[in-house]
């Protein structure tokens, strides 16, 4: 997907003091009030509360979020339906989204009493305003809402979803006619679950004509307010796609309790799955694979044509912020930022140009001179860089004992040997010597470079490439207790990198080694550090040397393929078999957004990032 900046809308009122788009020259709602008429067109025309009711999951998806009215008078419908679904999600389409301040602004002074405590979770759970795929969680991850920044006609072919009405909401057809195209009404046919249906304020011919062409059957029926007509529809039977059946709280079998196996069993807990996780290590306790690795950091990445690594890393930044932040405290991610600084002048222009291109928010990401960093930093710093608000300090050991701390999870401390499929569907895992250890309609082999020797046992996995390519990389990294005013009060993240104390430790790295026949901590690989860490801090590694913590240090092993990206999907010659490994150098940034996308995928919710992304890390 080509990039295109985010251009985020400008708050304006008319004479009557209702909500305008300049740019489009429209308002965001009519006359008569926002929330009557999304109870009158929106949720009436879609036949609802009534048609949500006996079904355990039930998706909207809306073609202009706006200032968020129509999700708050769903929500509010949802919330006060003794006999509403059991997850509700919401797929929300909008080109120009409002910054947090502006849509506080617009919106509150707008709601009723009742509305206002929904409306300010939204605007407290309002994300940065960076194009792409965002999910939103409310009601305990009962209700739901992706919102989708940029361009419909783009995003719309990005989103996987089962929808069973649709909320077309649009600025006019003649003002803003990207947003009532064949096309956009084929992919909502593309998304459509049996018997879905459509509403709109508007009745446009064309509009009618269009959507008939597509699959829909179009009425015409009372409007609302001045407008005499409004236009419901609904597909035309044996239209919609077939669909792979839902594996709703399936036992599921995940093989491998480190970052990533404890990430996807968490996701799956959540959402009722009954979980057993096996890993070898759990002999020791549950975080024992990263028993003695102090702390590590998650940081997004930038490019400058915002690549498929960088908005893929965006998505698992986001998706572990908020996933991880209801765990105890000691184990939820600390957002304390990282700072880059740039290695010389060509890096830097290189770096600011990137920015100017991208346009992110300064909020998200923003150039810092060195003064300005080096505050920040708590520290002297010789030069500028990049700054991300978001990057997270972690405790790895804390983490996955939390991640896998749950009813749903039960730990196994055994090595699989093989992995075979049932007759009738599913899988079951042996031991080496053939014991059985446990069976699941689903599988998720999670145990990074023990994915490979697995997947060598089934015939049908033969032709993947990238899985049998992986191969291991050794790295250590060591730890400092470094003084006031070499300590640095957020990550620091160059060729080397240097976090915050944590534990009062200040952990210092890291070495990368191919073909390493150990990932122990070396001399050669403490001195390597050292030198980096010296540029970091602006100090010779000399300096240095008498400032190591006596707790020495940490090595582990990277699961590494091809391009550098993760393995996460199905296997497709084996159903029910999925893989969640070659998470590399960023086992954090992977760990929560695999686990909610093969969640999604088996909940049959809307799938948290674009489709040309998991394209980018499927299974082949």
């Amino acid at each position: 997907m080509s990039f295109e900046p985010l251009v985020p809308a400008v708050l304006a009122y008319d004479e009557a003091g209702t909500p305008v788009s300049e740019r489009y020259g429209d308002v965001y709602h009519a006359e008569m009030g926002a929330l009557a008429q999304a109870e009158h067109v929106f949720l009436r025309g879609n036949g609802l509360p009534q048609r949500w009711r006996g079904r355990d999951v039930f998706t909207v998806c809306e073609t202009g979020f706006g200032l968020g009215q129509n999700f708050l008078a769903l929500w509010r419908a949802w919330h006060e339906d003794g006999l509403r679904p059991a997850r509700l999600h919401v797929v929300s389409f909008e080109a120009h989204p409002f910054a947090r301040a502006d849509l506080q602004r617009a919106l509150l002074p707008r709601l009723p009493a009742e509305l206002q405590a929904l409306a300010r979770r939204l605007i407290e759970a309002w994300p940065p305003l960076l194009p792409g795929l965002h999910r939103l969680e409310f009601e305990g991850g009962a209700v739901t809402l992706t919102l989708a920044f940029g361009k419909i006609e783009k995003l719309a072919r990005q989103v996987d979803a089962r929808v069973d009405a649709y909320f077309l909401d649009g600025f006019a057809p003649r003002k803003n006619p990207e947003m009532w195209t064949p096309r956009l009404f084929g992919q909502m046919v593309r998304m459509a679950n049996p018997g879905a249906t459509a509403a709109s304020w508007c009745c446009a011919g064309s509009v009618r004509r269009d959507l008939a062409a597509a699959g829909f059957l179009v009425s015409r029926v009372p409007g609302f307010g001045r407008k005499r007509e409004m236009m419901t529809a609904v597909l035309r039977p044996n239209l919609y796609r077939d669909r792979t059946p839902l594996c709703q709280r399936v036992p599921v079998l995940v093989v491998g309790g480190g970052l990533a196996g404890a990430g996807m069993a968490h996701a799956l807990a959540l959402r009722g799955h009954a979980v057993t996780v096996c890993d070898p290590a759990f002999a020791a306790g549950p975080g024992s694979s990263h028993r003695g690795h102090a702390a590590a950091a998650l940081t997004p990445l930038i490019s400058r044509d915002d690549d498929p690594r960088a908005r893929l890393s965006r998505a698992g930044a986001a998706r572990a912020l908020q996933r991880w932040q209801p765990l105890p405290e000691e184990a939820r991610p600390l957002r304390c930022g990282t700072f880059e600084p740039c290695a010389d002048a060509a890096h830097a222009e290189m770096r600011r140009t990137a920015l100017a291109g991208l346009d992110f928010p300064r909020d998200w990401v923003e150039w810092l001179d060195a003064p300005e960093a080096g505050r920040r930093a708590g520290l002297a710093l010789p030069r500028g860089g990049v700054f991300f608000h978001d990057g997270q300090l972690l405790r790895p050991p804390l983490l996955i004992e939390a991640l896998l701390d749950h009813a749903a999870i039960r730990r196994l401390p055994v090595s699989v040997g093989r992995l075979e499929p049932l007759p009738a569907g599913g899988w079951r895992a042996l031991d080496s010597a053939g014991r059985e250890l446990g069976r699941a309609p689903v599988a998720v082999l999670a145990s990074a470079m023990g994915v490979p020797a697995l997947l060598r046992q089934l015939p049908q996995a033969a032709p993947l490439l990238r899985p049998r390519a992986m191969h291991a990389v050794a790295g250590q990294v060591d730890y400092y207790a470094l003084p006031a005013g070499l300590a640095p009060r957020v990550i620091l993240a160059g060729d080397g990198y240097c976090l915050p104390a944590a534990g009062g430790i200040n952990v210092a790295g890291s070495t990368y080694v191919p073909n390493a026949s150990s990932c122990a901590a070396s001399a050669e690989g403490s001195r390597e550090i050292r030198d980096k860490l010296g540029v970091l801090l602006d100090t010779s590694g000399e300096s240095l040397a008498g400032l190591r913590h006596p707790a020495g240090g940490w090595g582990g092993w990277r699961a590494v393929a091809a391009g550098r990206m993760p393995l996460i999907g199905t296997v497709a010659a084996l159903p029910g078999l999925w893989l969640a490994c070659a998470y590399g150098s960023r086992g954090l940034t992977w760990s929560a957004l695999a686990g909610d996308v093969v969640a999604a995928t088996l909940n049959g919710e809307p799938l948290p990032v674009e489709r040309d992304l998991l394209g980018a890390i499927t299974v082949r």
